[in-house]
């Protein structure tokens, strides 16, 4: 098992749902966190809740639109600056629309493909570098999404499907650069996804600790083994 402990992350999307969530399990171990978001007080309030429950590492919130490719270049040169190198990304940012085809505007598709498709492409691309350097670890979420497809699902079902095979591509390219890569494709999760609030309804789901759980597995796992794509789905179906 590979000690992870004052390893560097950068969580896209950090600043609640499945990123936070990945964010908390992290730094249990010991890992250092740059959570990012759009708005900047959204992110320097996640990384304060972070850093007074875990005092066995550091967060640090960053104002970032993963849209934008100066902005995922700029969150890894204040991680850098702030904590000397980069070792994992995980690509989390995410969004959307869901309508059918007829109704579904250019602008809504634009959103949904730009921030979940295009947004992995600039943070892998703003990081390559230093992941090379420390040969780190980059992780998409996808979704079930992203091989299952449904009605009103155009927009959302073209971005995850894309998210999963770009990832797979990436990781032939890294891997002979040390890079490991990989992807992972959630079922239903308890997260602020698409404007819901968690509630007790949510129980049946997959948690964010589960998934924050699940990345810290695949960060200590020997190097030698890749889990390249992971599905994971609730265990049980909601029982209505």
């Amino acid at each position: 098992m590979q000690n992870i402990k004052g390893k560097v992350a950068l969580i896209t999307g950090g600043s609640k749902g499945i990123g936070f969530g990945i964010a908390e399990s992290l730094m249990q171990v010991g890992v250092n966190v740059a959570i990012t978001s759009r708005s900047k007080t959204s992110a320097d309030l996640a990384a304060e809740k972070l850093n007074n429950k875990y005092s066995e590492a550091k967060a640090i919130g960053v104002k970032s639109d993963v849209r934008h490719l100066e902005d995922q270049q700029e969150s890894v040169k204040q991680i850098v600056k702030e904590f000397g190198q980069l070792d994992f990304l995980i690509a989390n940012a995410g969004l959307g629309q869901f309508e059918s085809i007829i109704d579904l505007t250019e602008n809504q598709w634009n959103e949904v493909i730009d921030t979940n498709l295009t947004g992995v492409f600039y943070s892998i691309k703003a990081a390559v570098d230093e992941l090379i350097k420390t040969e780190g670890y980059f992780i998409s979420i996808s979704s079930l999404a992203g091989t299952n497809f449904f009605a009103k699902g155009s927009a959302y079902n073209a971005s995850k499907f894309g998210v999963t095979g770009f990832t797979q591509a990436v990781m032939l390219d890294l891997r002979e650069h040390g890079v490991s890569v990989a992807t992972i494709m959630p079922g239903s999760v308890t997260s602020h996804f698409n404007e819901h609030t968690p509630d007790a309804s949510d129980a049946w789901k997959i948690q964010p600790e589960d998934l924050g759980k699940l990345v810290v597995d695949m960060f200590q796992m020997n190097k030698r083994s890749l889990p390249s794509k992971v599905e994971i789905r609730p265990a049980r179906p909601d029982k209505k």
